[in-house]
């Protein structure tokens, strides 16, 4: 281990050339964590979303920094508000935001942009609009509907827009593609109940909540850019970020630390599109899919051919990555030569077949994002609800080798936190490892109607941020040290597997009250991304897997099949739960192929069912929420694929969360008491180390733990009050 982690240090002193210490992986010893962690740098945050809002001034923003300043804030996210004195993107609007930087950088504070005025990103300010409309978003959708029977002539116009003529049977769904000559089609019904359906391309664009929009609602009036055209993003970096830069670009990587985008998602009717898609699509795919669109389209709920699920699985696969490259791609690399880092959260993480339906895959957009992000607002984190998508932040930013991951927390809640919900809610998430926080909502006081939120104006506040910044300090230290991967069955609910999402979603909760920690992959990790050694598969972040669990799947790529087998050969362990996946995909799903039970004999497979983690209710109930019941043939199939546990209790409990960070001598072992009861057990933990300290954010202070030691492990007392963390360190 310590000829490992001396070769990673050397690998991230490479890797981290040029770049600032907050934005690559540190090893540092617990010596040099303990000397600044009582006062973290003010890049490690928490920092409020600040809305620029009314009319601002230099006064203005003296007093709200002060006011950020004293209630513990090192850094703020700084968005473009309404009715502001100077037009978005206008010379007057960068000239103060110059004063803004200057304001910050004198109070030793860091600033996130927010990249437009508004949400979702990419419709910067209503420019793509106003100067750039061949560039919008664009979807496809049925413009004509034409029913026929056997033996019916349909004779109709078509527009310049038309991509695909298409009937379909609605005895057995068949499809037959019908010719288009001279703009019109002339076509003659043959036995059964046809709809000949005209598919165009439209300008159509997810609403947008943009504080430019004298209606002050969120509509379609400003569209987004065309997020699957990396020409579009470069035009929206060049009305935004490169105008950031001509005006502050001397503090890129000093007091600007980024930009941070939000939501930037499908939320339309149709299917999302772009003039090249097809060009693309056939590139990847090597058919055409236009005679399969119609299907697509045809109302939610209607029930379509397998081979029209497969082609529709291959569609949003080709979709997910002109996504990533389109849009996220093109910022993550501008930011990187830039000295900047980009932060985005998505729409829908707590629903992935949302998501999978308006983005694509988490973590494959997540790729190039160097501060890979969730949201939590509503109700997705509460005392009632069981919330571990959290983690799927902090997996991308292990995968990809990035130190952190962050959250906006605490936007529309309903209710409205207090600060010790607040507390319980970070919790809850540092211990699923995102570990920079963004907290809302903070406007400007030029508004005198708006006012900050009101957990903000408690007097235990300053307090809970002091905690925040060490913790969010101290769990960006060191890397990451799951060794278990469970995988994310995005391919599955593609093909619209709801039973892949919720065996995701309870083998999720299975693993967390058992005490195992472990980070979320993708097909492209399995595949690809991760680097296979003998018997394991090693993260960008340098934490390797030992085991992996695939929850239910019915579909799997040839290429994370055989990197499975070779990892299995070598020593790894592969846990299938519920059942082997039906298909195998190489090139298209759409030919994918029949899967053969002896292809998983070198894999654990346990047959069953893990029940569905329960809707989270819209109050909080009287009685917290009761651990889940789990088969014992499941719980028994991960106690074996996970061999050596990081650590282990004196008796069962599935109250206890945890996780582990590992730095250049010590140990970091985060316990959280997720139950409103008192927690008191002996916990064992996995450790060379010899020496046992709690650290505590709340003061900073460290304190020796007895603790007894044996066999490269030590033994803890470990007493919780409820809803309470603890911080040990091992060195």
């Amino acid at each position: 281990m310590k000829a490992f982690v001396a070769g990673f240090v050397a690998i991230c002193s490479v890797a981290a050339a040029g770049q600032q210490p907050w934005q690559s992986i540190q090893m540092p010893t617990a010596a040099q964590v303990a000397q600044t962690w009582k006062t973290p740098p003010p890049e490690y945050g928490p920092e409020p979303y600040y809305g620029l809002n009314g009319a601002v001034n230099e006064t203005v923003i003296r007093h709200d920094l002060d006011t950020m300043k004293a209630l513990g804030y090192q850094a703020v996210t700084v968005q473009a508000g309404y009715d502001m004195p100077f037009a978005y993107l206008s010379q007057g609007y960068f000239a103060f935001f110059r004063t803004f930087v200057e304001e910050v950088k004198k109070r030793n504070m860091r600033v996130w942009i927010v990249d437009d005025a508004g949400y979702p990103s990419g419709f910067a300010g209503g420019k793509f609009t106003e100067l750039k409309p061949e560039m919008r978003m664009q979807a496809l959708v049925v413009a004509q509907k034409i029913p026929a029977t056997m033996g019916d002539s349909v004779k109709a116009a078509i527009g310049p827009a038309a991509v695909a003529v298409t009937a379909i049977n609605a005895d057995d769904g068949a499809t037959v593609s019908v010719p288009v000559s001279d703009k019109a089609i002339n076509w003659t019904a043959p036995v059964g109940h046809w709809t000949v359906m005209v598919v165009e391309h439209r300008f159509k664009t997810s609403p947008t909540r943009s504080d430019t929009n004298p209606k002050r609602v969120k509509d379609g009036t400003q569209s987004l850019e065309d997020y699957l055209d990396p020409a579009a993003t470069m035009q929206y970096l060049a009305f935004t970020h490169e105008q950031y830069k001509n005006a502050v670009g001397d503090e890129f990587g000093k007091t600007i630390m980024g930009f941070r985008g939000d939501e930037p998602d499908y939320s339309i009717s149709g299917l999302p599109w772009t003039p090249k898609f097809f060009e693309r699509f056939s590139e990847i795919k090597g058919y055409d899919i236009r005679p399969s669109l119609a299907a697509f389209l045809q109302p939610r709920g209607t029930k379509l051919t397998d081979k029209q699920i497969r082609a529709k699985a291959d569609y949003y696969d080709v979709f997910s990555q002109m996504f990533r490259d389109g849009f996220f791609k093109p910022q993550g690399d501008w930011c990187a030569a830039n000295h900047l880092e980009y932060q985005v959260h998505l729409n829908h993480e707590e629903m992935e077949m949302d998501l999978t339906r308006s983005e694509g895959e988490f973590l494959r957009d997540m790729k190039y994002v160097q501060v890979p992000g969730i949201d939590t607002i509503w109700h997705q984190i509460w005392k009632d609800t069981i919330s571990d998508f959290p983690r799927l932040a902090a997996s991308a930013s292990h995968v990809y080798g990035h130190p952190r991951a962050f959250t906006e927390s605490f936007a529309a809640y309903r209710p409205a936190p207090d600060v010790d919900m607040a507390r319980y809610i970070l919790n809850e998430q540092f211990v699923r490892g995102v570990n920079l926080v963004e907290t809302m909502y903070f406007p400007a006081s030029s508004t005198p109607s708006a006012h900050r939120s009101a957990y903000m104006e408690d007097a235990a506040y300053p307090a809970l941020l002091a905690y925040v910044r060490r913790m969010s300090y101290l769990m960006s230290m060191g890397r990451p040290t799951s060794s278990v991967a469970l995988y994310l069955p995005s391919s599955s609910m593609w093909m619209g597997d709801e039973a892949a999402d919720a065996a995701f979603v309870s083998t999720e909760r299975m693993l967390s009250e058992r005490q195992i920690d472990f980070d979320i992959i993708n097909d492209d990790a399995l595949a690809k991304d991760l680097i296979a050694g003998r018997g394991t598969l090693a993260t960008a972040s340098g934490n390797r897997y030992g085991t992996v669990i695939l929850p239910n799947i019915s579909l799997l790529s040839q290429a994370a099949l055989d990197r499975l087998r070779g990892f299995a050969d070598g020593g790894g362990h592969v846990l299938f739960l519920g059942r082997t996946p039906s298909l195998i995909s190489g090139r298209t799903i759409l030919d994918a192929r029949a899967s053969k039970p002896a292809e998983f004999s070198w894999a654990s497979v346990v047959a069953g069912e893990l029940s569905p983690t329960p809707t989270p209710p819209a109050q909080p109930p009287a009685s917290p929420p009761t651990a889940q019941i789990v088969p014992d043939a499941f719980a028994q199939a991960v106690k074996h694929a996970v061999l050596i546990p990081d650590m282990r209790l004196d008796t069962a409990s599935t109250a206890l969360r945890y996780t582990r960070r590992l730095l250049k001598d010590a140990d970091v072992y985060l316990f959280f008491n997720e139950s409103a009861e008192d927690f008191s057990h002996k916990v064992t933990v996995r450790s060379d180390g010899r020496r046992v300290e709690r650290w505590d954010p709340q003061t900073g202070s460290i304190t020796p733990v007895a603790a007894t030691g044996r066999n490269g492990s030590m033994t803890i007392p470990l007493s919780l009050k409820p809803y309470e963390t603890n911080i040990f360190v091992v060195r």
